[in-house]
């Protein structure tokens, strides 16, 4: 529930919706913003947005037994409306909290989401080796896994995929200066393991098109969800597919991910 959209919330869903995007999942990284994401979809039915609910890696320093308590409390309390729980992995990029402290919050919400049946959202920034071996333990007792934003390499998108993990891709994509290894990648992604994401407000499509003198971009630099058919355009272009099919595949294994029949 990122405070970049605390202004004007409703109007950037409406900007998405208008733009071809039905359904928003909101993404938790703490257990406030987890909790406020949840409080507002349920508030705000009409608008037809879900949530994630749990602890970002870099929030790891702060988690204890009462935050998993608390992250149960609300999985129960909010139930349809948190439709996985996460972003959750590990970032040995930044290091914001200790490695030891990330591991920890990370397997914690994998055991959480084993027992409360609950696909994760997953993030993993430069720790390949240890979150890895850490899923690969629970695996099998996850309804769903996604690899979210994923910029890693054949290695680690052949391991992801071995243990039938979704693949995020992003915005990333766009960026010939840092997603272009991305690109041959794509081709080894089975057609139901993808799914297409913006990560906004971050990860602003770099190769937006103008809009005369002036980028549809705006002045602020924010990214939206209303940006996600432009990835998707990007992504068939590769492909050698339409934005329509590429639209049509990735909503049906979001739906698939998030909305699994019973």
């Amino acid at each position: 529930m990122s405070p970049a959209f605390d202004r004007d919330r409703e109007a950037v869903i409406a900007r998405a919706q208008a733009a071809g995007v039905k359904t928003l999942v909101i993404t938790g990284n703490d257990i406030e913003s987890s909790a406020k994401a949840a409080a507002f979809v349920r508030e705000n039915a009409h608008l037809n947005c879900k949530t994630t609910a749990g602890v970002h890696p870099h929030n790891a320093k702060d988690w204890n037994e009462q935050a998993l308590v608390r992250l149960d409390e609300l999985a129960a309390l909010f139930g349809g409306d948190i439709r996985a729980v996460g972003e959750c992995g590990l970032d040995y990029n930044r290091n914001f909290s200790p490695r030891d402290a990330q591991r920890k919050c990370f397997e914690d919400q994998l055991k959480l989401a084993a027992k409360i049946g609950k696909p994760v959202f997953l993030h993993e920034r430069d720790a390949f080796e240890d979150f890895f071996s850490i899923l690969k333990n629970y695996r099998t007792g996850l309804s769903g896994v996604v690899v979210h934003c994923f910029t890693g390499g054949m290695r680690e998108l052949e391991a992801y995929l071995s243990i039938d993990c979704y693949i995020g891709i992003t915005g990333w994509i766009c960026d010939e200066r840092r997603g272009g290894h991305l690109i041959p990648l794509l081709a080894s992604i089975p057609a139901d393991r993808l799914l297409l994401e913006t990560d906004a407000p971050y990860l602003l499509p770099r190769n937006l098109p103008h809009s005369g003198s002036r980028s549809i971009k705006g002045k602020s630099g924010r990214n939206e969800p209303c940006f996600l058919p432009h990835i998707a355009a990007s992504v068939a272009g590769i492909f050698g597919k339409t934005p329509e099919q590429i639209a049509e595949e990735t909503s049906a294994n979001a739906r698939r991910f998030f909305f699994p029949s019973p």
